[in-house]
């Protein structure tokens, strides 16, 4: 998802951001010196004493921070305030890919790094097979692996158990619905994709001015969480080895799906995010959005018109007897393996993330939806019922739908190529409701080549 968009709340947009980060590193070069393993290097970690740790954050320090989180000022000073030898210098250097574009610029330079980085989920991949992570383990973050739901912690982990970052925020993927246009027609709250496609017949032909739903011709973001939903496993990196399979048979089920529909004409693929889709949100085009735990704060801001009609469920089911969801946008805090202030850096990451004043401050300053089991747990969190939805708890729907979000789901070390690439032929495909199920097929291709080019070793296609 490209990150130039302009968005109603700026915290929203960080929960469901989609990285398209290009290298200003070479990755052909990257692979040379990775030469295998975890796709990252964690040979000059070594343990870290409480003394070592103690003395370091009595010493003063300056630490840079990178970070597009608005307001993060409060969550800041709490660290100064445990710490006040420790000053933190924050850091806007852009929001997503611009922000990585300029980490990478100085790694190449070994100039201008900050000492830690704000960093999405899928983003990762892309720093470590560069060697550009610090593996912080050492300094204590293996501790922290019960506080944080299990889904988030795999995406924070590396093949050999190495720690890679703190998690901060998610997004597991759920639905928003119409509960107004579902009543007027009839139509009760899909729980199967069987379900939901019938419904998009019935409401369509009932009012071919509407659609049960949008799916942005322009999103690899959700396509990747549909992907995750459905059980597929397009990407698997160990090193430099890496099996790509954009083409599987749970992503070749969603093409015939989502591609018939589309050629049907029973629902919508326009772009989203942009002032017409805005429009059609509040004129009521579309009965549900298929979106994240990030969604209903930002509709609440976009769709004002709609006050009152909304209301959360999970997505629809492949099979009811296993209910699964994936993830959309979410964030972590990283440090840059080059920082001259390792464990201070380290400190900061995992109080900055599990202390429970500040973890809970980005819950109700930023509107962030935790990483956190507590606060997953916690009844002020979930038992807010804002009015929009009717007074329904939706971010209990969306806590329930956390646990559900698989674990082992993996991105690959190029992902700008791979978005890339579905929007040029998965997306264009659902836009000219032609054959999405071939369309993979040249994604497949595409991606297998442009990986053999950059020196992996590729396995399927």
């Amino acid at each position: 998802m490209p990150t130039s968009r302009s968005f109603a709340s700026p915290s929203a947009m960080n929960r469901r951001l989609f990285l398209t980060a290009t290298g200003a590193l070479s990755l052909g070069a990257a692979l040379s010196a990775c030469g295998g393993g975890s796709g990252g290097s964690s040979d000059s970690a070594k343990p870290v004493g409480q003394a070592d740790i103690d003395k370091a954050m009595k010493t003063p320090t300056e630490l840079t921070f990178w970070t597009w989180v608005p307001n993060i000022a409060k969550e800041i000073a709490l660290f100064e305030k445990k710490y006040p030898a420790i000053k933190v210098k924050v850091v806007n250097a852009g929001q997503g890919t611009p922000q990585y574009t300029k980490l990478r610029t100085a790694l190449k330079a070994d100039s201008g790094a900050p000492d830690m980085v704000q960093i999405e989920y899928q983003a990762i991949p892309t720093f470590t097979i560069t060697n550009s992570l610090l593996d912080l383990r050492p300094y204590g973050a293996s501790k922290l692996k019960e506080t944080f739901v299990d889904w988030t912690w795999g995406q924070v982990s590396g093949a050999k158990g190495e720690v890679w970052a703190i998690p901060q925020d998610t997004g597991p993927m759920g639905m928003l619905y119409r509960q107004d246009i579902f009543d007027e027609h009839g139509i009760d709250v899909p729980k199967t994709w069987d379900e939901f496609a019938a419904a998009a017949r019935k409401l369509h032909k009932a009012d071919p001015k509407v659609y049960l739903t949008n799916l942005a011709a322009n999103q690899p973001a959700a396509w990747h969480g549909l992907q995750w939903q459905a059980g597929a496993k397009p990407y698997v990196t160990s090193g430099t080895d890496i099996t790509i399979s954009v083409d599987d048979a749970a992503s070749r089920k969603l093409g015939e799906y989502w591609g018939g529909l589309a050629k049907e004409g029973v629902i919508g693929v326009e772009p989203d995010f942009t002032d017409a889709w805005y429009a059609a949100l509040n004129k009521g085009k579309y009965a549900t959005w298929i979106t994240a735990a990030w969604g209903p704060v930002f509709l609440s801001g976009s769709a004002k018109a709609t006050a009152g009609k909304w209301r959360a469920a999970p997505l629809p089911q492949w099979d009811s007897a296993k209910p699964s969801s994936g993830n959309w946008g979410g964030s972590t805090t990283a440090v840059i393996r080059s920082t001259k202030n390792p464990i201070a850096a380290a400190v900061f990451a995992q109080f900055l993330n599990t202390d429970p004043a500040s973890a809970k401050m980005f819950a109700t300053e930023q509107f962030f939806f935790p990483a956190t089991k507590d606060l997953l747990t916690d009844p002020a969190f979930v038992g807010d019922a804002p009015s929009f939805y009717g007074g329904q708890k939706v971010n209990q729907v969306f806590a329930d739908i956390s646990s559900t979000v698989n674990s082992s789901f993996q991105w690959p070390p190029f992902l700008d190529q791979a978005a890339t690439d579905w929007t040029e032929t998965v997306g264009k495909s659902l836009a000219d409701k032609s054959d999405t199920v071939r369309a993979l097929g040249s994604w497949q291709s595409r991606l297998t080549t442009y990986a053999k080019d950059q020196g992996f070793t590729v396995k399927g296609g």
